[in-house]
């Protein structure tokens, strides 16, 4: 055994893994990172990238069939599904060097390519090397969970780490889960050609805004996605060399479903299973690692961020993670995460986007708030543009303070990092109304509907006769 002393040692080499070692290495610090598979994790190589390169080829397609309206004829497009792969690999392959053991290696970052688990409270075991730090950062992500679906483990299934592997286009891709990784790599294939069906148990896009993903579902749906809510799959089996038969089961009583390709997508799992937590005394459960509002374990001598810390699963929020650590770590700094600043999208057509509280959130912890809405179809660039679907959604308190902003609608994902801001400031309407918007933006929908809360204002008897006593004075 090599022993290293460094002062800290990050397991991990995603997002938020590499995001400390790069920052503890740029000033000076002693850091060690430990990864067992690619470098840039699951985001880079199974993940946002490929996804979203995958998608926005569907896109592409979806265009060239969508002229009509702009006096354009319609092309029908020819899909090439494994040119459209090469172009998945072509994205990944561009961001990989940012990611890369070289770069790191540059900066000042020892990276082992090994599993790594926990020897006691203060070591680990990476290969032939004995890691005793002076903090460690667990950063291992998380990885697809696979439901105990009867018959499963004998069906060749495709998960988010294995579907961009693919070099054939399915005939007709069944997806088990309709949150958004489902529901994005769904509506991607439909607009690639394929015959897509979605089977969630509860009900799609869940986690937010019944009345914004309603017109989301509403448009994957025109588009040809088969989504079926409420639905249970009871069994999964082999038909020929690679299809697949699912039973599922509703109120309308049970029956099957043939497919091509099957793939889960049924939710996210910590990767924890290798560390051997307890050796270090770590708290853990089937959500991942137990930390404290400092990201801190059971251990104080070890931190865990991002997926593995059993709170929201996104990239960026690994990033946020990776910063309050590093305040801590470097600085000694307080840092507490604050998981209502966290925005999150979902990249399906029209993208959906939220930060802060819902409206029904509002309700259960305020005494009074104020629902503001303003549709894209009272947007000029969205009616020349002909993406009129749509909608803000703003919840203030009664003092006008934003608590929360949902949209849905084009570019979604762009406008919430505003309102993400907004919220993290602490701003109110007053201060929306007082920016000045460029025109014509889509932008321009959240200062309408930010407006819209001084409405009951000019209509009150005394704010009136102010104005009319104010007016005597010319």
């Amino acid at each position: 055994m090599t022993l290293l002393t460094p002062d800290i040692c990050v397991i991990g080499a995603g997002s938020g893994g590499l995001s400390v070692a790069a920052a503890a290495a740029a000033f000076g610090v002693p850091v060690v990172l430990v990864e067992r598979g690619k470098m840039g994790g699951d985001c880079l190589n199974y993940g946002c990238v490929p996804s979203k390169a995958l998608i926005a080829a569907g896109k592409q397609a979806h265009l060239m069939e969508s002229g009509a309206a702009f006096g354009i004829a319609p092309v029908e497009a020819e899909v090439n599904y494994r040119k459209v792969m090469n172009h998945v690999e072509a994205t990944i392959a561009a961001i990989a060097p940012n990611d890369s053991v070289e770069r790191f290696t540059a900066l000042g970052v020892q990276v082992i390519q090994e599993e790594a688990w926990f020897k006691d409270h203060r070591t680990i075991i990476a290969g032939d090397h004995e890691i005793r730090a002076r903090r460690f950062v667990i950063a291992t992500g998380s990885s697809p969970l696979v439901p105990p679906i009867p018959g499963l483990e004998d069906v060749p299934f495709l998960t988010n780490e294995t579907i961009f592997s693919l070099a054939r286009k399915p005939t007709h891709l069944i997806v088990v889960g309709g949150g958004p990784i489902g529901m994005e790599l769904a509506q991607a294939h439909r607009r690639l050609g394929s015959q897509v069906t979605v089977v969630e148990a509860l009900t799609a896009l869940g986690k937010d805004d019944p009345e914004l993903t309603a017109l989301a579902l509403r448009n994957i749906r025109s588009e040809g996605v088969n989504v079926l809510e409420h639905t249970k799959v009871t069994q999964v089996e082999k038909r020929g060399r690679s299809a697949v038969r699912i039973y599922v089961e509703d109120a309308d009583g049970t029956r099957s479903i043939d497919g091509s390709h099957l793939l889960i997508a049924a939710g996210r799992s910590a990767n924890t299973a290798s560390l051997k937590l307890e050796r270090a005394g770590i708290e853990h459960d089937r959500r991942g690692i137990k930390v404290s509002s400092k990201l801190r374990t059971s251990n104080r001598r070890v931190y865990a961020i991002g997926d593995v810390a059993g709170g929201l699963q996104f990239t960026h929020v690994a990033g946020y993670h990776a910063g309050l650590v590093i305040r801590a770590l470097l600085f000694r700094l307080p840092a507490r995460e604050n998981r209502a600043i966290i925005p999150w999208a979902t990249y399906t057509d029209p993208e959906i986007a939220h930060v802060g509280l819902t409206e029904e959130e509002a309700r259960k912890s305020h005494r009074k708030i104020s629902s503001l809405r303003w549709p894209y179809s009272e947007n000029d660039r969205a009616q020349a543009e002909r993406k009129t679907e749509g909608l803000i959604k703003l919840v203030t308190d009664r003092k006008g303070r934003i608590l929360g902003a949902s949209i849905v609608g084009a570019n979604a994902g762009e406008m919430i990092n505003f309102w993400s801001l907004a919220i993290s400031r602490k701003l109110g309407v007053r201060d929306i109304a007082g920016y000045v918007a460029p025109y014509p933006t889509m932008t321009e929908i959240g200062k309408r509907a930010a407006i819209t809360y001084f409405t009951e204002t000019t209509r009150k008897p005394l704010v009136r006769a102010v104005v009319r006593f104010l007016r005597r004075f010319g």
